[in-house]
């Protein structure tokens, strides 16, 4: 049996882990979990104790 550690990364194996059970369940817990998958990255830049702009 292959150990997946010696395929990719923790994260990786996360990933395709949530897929494959987002992909098992019924069609309307399947799109909320979808929507809840989707992540953005935010971050702001501090220059001397004052925010910058947000950027998306």
């Amino acid at each position: 049996m292959s150990n997946w550690r010696s395929s990719f990364t923790f994260n990786k194996y996360s990933q395709i882990a949530a897929r494959a059970l987002r992909q098992s369940l019924k069609e309307t817990e399947r799109v909320s979990a979808e929507k809840r998958g989707n992540t953005i990255l935010r971050y702001q830049e501090w220059k001397n104790g004052q925010a910058g702009q947000l950027r998306i």
